[in-house]
């Protein structure tokens, strides 16, 4: 979470909302992202997706088994949708978006028995400090 943390901030100092993602296999980092959609103009721009394509073109495959995803915010509907497509098997975030959370926050789709495939959730790893950043960005922004 200390590097998804790091791309956060590397996010921020580029102007784009701080969250960052990375992806693991087998305790290897094997792709990671940060939030790039003002940048790229591209609205999937999001650190989950950004980590989700490196790995899979770096691993050859769009199935992502045994992927534990690590990110400091709670994924989106888009994002944790995604996850699932992957195959991703665990998600672990800092902080609830508790505006647009696709995972515990507004809905719960990672781990939905609709689905074909659900994700196990661990949350709050990092929360304050995923959290603050978070906030940090966001308060000049409201004030003016």
């Amino acid at each position: 979470m200390n590097e998804a943390l790091r791309l956060a901030r590397l996010a921020a100092e580029r102007g784009e909302v701080p969250v960052g993602a990375v992806l693991v296999i087998d305790d290897q980092l094997i792709a990671e992202g940060h939030n790039c959609p003002i940048s790229a103009n591209d609205p999937t721009a999001h650190a989950e997706i950004k980590a989700l394509r490196a790995a899979a073109t770096r691993l050859g495959n769009y199935r992502l088994e045994g992927a534990v995803l690590y990110s400091t915010l709670e994924p989106c509907v888009m994002c944790a949708g995604a996850l699932v497509h992957a195959r991703v098997a665990r998600i672990v975030f800092g902080a609830r978006d508790l505006r647009f959370g696709g995972v515990r926050s507004k809905f719960q789709l990672a781990d939905s028995d609709l689905l074909n495939h659900r994700i196990e959730i661990t949350e709050g790893i990092l929360g304050a400090e995923c959290a603050q950043l978070l906030k940090d960005f966001f308060e000049p922004k409201r004030a003016q």
